[in-house]
């Protein structure tokens, strides 16, 4: 009988076991991976299939060929809702990001207040999307809602989910609002992995808050900025109930994002096989920014399992 014998190191007189000690086997990953095949590779698989497909939700579906495709890249209300989400994404990273980099970084301090701002901050996280929407869509009320005291005082018109431009600021805020306080805890998880040392070196050489923040907190925190943007976008991507609930779509087809399109088509008009054309578009749409963001951000090249290090 043979055995493995793993390669040994010696390093100062000591003998090292190289190889894959401490390392847990692949076994441990299968309920993950069982998990993540049932909840999101089987459905994604059924939904490919069903973009080739003519299917009412009642009979059969009946193979359909590249009709639903091609309809899909001829039609003009397609490609706006995939303009709108596209802008919506970008108003909310834009939004969310510094603000969230912003506060991660301080509720990762030692402030005496810190930590009871900081549970009250991640109050409106612990709340669904649903009742999020209900609150903001009663406040907004262009009749009834405090919009109408308080929106005069900043300039605000009291009918602001009336105009294109104004609904989509206003999901992209509700949305910011409520998703806001996870992207601060990666943030301040993210800061908190920096080494304190590399800050007491840049004060002896005279550096101040701003130079620390911007020459050390910032590089640090660049695998944690693109964790949370990847995050952010398909999360961003995939705004549906807080749009079903304040907007419906409106005014108009002005904040008609792809997932209310395809929740429109299956559910409205039951054009099933069309709507899981337009989810498997989304699908694409949102892996690729995530790899082009990783791609470009250096984040598949990190190796360090700790910020800073």
């Amino acid at each position: 009988m043979s055995h493995h014998t793993p390669h040994v190191k010696t390093r100062g007189g000591r003998k090292t076991a190289v190889g894959n000690v401490g390392r847990p086997p692949v076994s441990w990953a299968l309920p993950g991976i069982l998990f993540f095949a049932v909840f999101a590779i089987v459905p994604l698989a059924i939904a490919v299939y069903l973009s080739f497909c003519r299917w009412d939700g009642l009979n059969s579906p009946t193979p359909a060929g590249l009709d639903n495709w091609t309809r899909l890249f001829k039609d003009p209300e397609f490609r706006q809702a995939a303009w709108l989400s596209l802008l919506l994404t970008t108003v909310s990273w834009a939004f969310q990001t510094p603000v969230a980099l912003l506060l991660g970084v301080w509720a990762a301090g030692r402030q005496r207040s810190r930590a009871v701002l900081s549970a009250v901050f991640f109050i409106p996280l612990l709340l669904s999307t649903t009742a999020i929407a209900m609150l903001f869509h009663a406040l907004l009320d262009p009749n009834f809602g405090v919009i109408t005291e308080i929106g005069p005082w900043f300039g605000i018109d009291p009918n602001i989910m009336g105009s294109s431009t104004g609904a989509l600021l206003t999901v992209a805020f509700v949305g910011g609002w409520q998703f806001m306080p996870f992207h601060t805890l990666i943030y301040q998880g993210g800061a908190r992995q920096i080494p304190e040392v590399l800050y007491q070196a840049a004060e002896m050489d005279g550096a101040g808050m701003f130079r620390q923040f911007f020459h050390i907190t910032l590089p640090q925190l660049r695998h944690t900025i693109t964790t949370s943007s990847v995050l952010m976008i398909v999360g961003s991507l995939t705004y549906f109930d807080t749009v079903l609930i304040m907007t419906k779509g409106g005014p108009g087809t002005d904040t008609t994002v792809l997932p209310y399109l395809m929740y429109r088509t299956g559910f409205q008009t039951y054009d099933l096989g069309y709507a899981a054309a337009i989810a498997t578009a989304l699908v694409v749409v949102a892996t690729a920014l995530s790899l082009i963001l990783v791609r470009f951000s250096g984040f598949g090249n990190m190796r360090s399992t700790r910020e800073g290090m």
